[in-house]
């Protein structure tokens, strides 16, 4: 439920300066996911800081382990991404020994993806932190409540 014009920030972080009137800023959607996403991404960073993989590289690490030779086109229609932000990420997971790129015998002009044994082992590690950065974030959730906030987000994506 927003909350009205009198509400006064009460967030730790924000309450280090004058507190601030929101009006309704706190009541609109996309404020209220954009601070939950950056919450969020913030934690991720941290969890997986000695790891050097942002969330992008590990949802593509994450793609071509559970699916050994899919294209890079493939990759990055599923994530959303555009070829050139793909290309970009393929060619960085390549550089650190993670990926390795294929030309694929029966199109020559595809080039599969595959994970190299320390791109397994990183994505292994990421998993794990992942995992526990996730635990903590559900857990501010009961059950129910969890389940009914993934089904409206699901929403954003499948709009059906």
């Amino acid at each position: 439920m927003p909350r009205n014009s009198s509400t006064k920030v009460d967030d730790p972080l924000e309450s280090q300066g004058p507190e601030l009137m929101f009006e309704e800023l706190d009541g609109l959607l996309g404020y209220r996911l954009r601070r939950a996403q950056g919450a969020m991404h913030r934690d991720y960073m941290a969890s997986v800081a000695d790891l050097a993989v942002t969330q992008k590289q590990a949802a593509t690490l994450w793609l071509i382990n559970a699916n050994p030779g899919v294209s890079q086109v493939s990759v990055a229609a599923s994530l959303g991404m555009d070829r050139a932000t793909m290309m970009s990420i393929i060619d960085r997971l390549e550089e650190n020994g993670l990926v390795i790129r294929k030309r694929s015998t029966v199109d020559r002009r595809r080039q599969e993806l595959y994970l190299t044994p320390a791109g397994i082992t990183r994505l292994r590690k990421v998993k794990a932190r992942i995992a526990e950065h996730e635990a903590r974030f559900k857990s501010l959730f009961k059950s129910a409540e969890l389940a009914a906030l993934l089904s409206a987000l699901r929403k954003f994506h499948d709009p059906g």
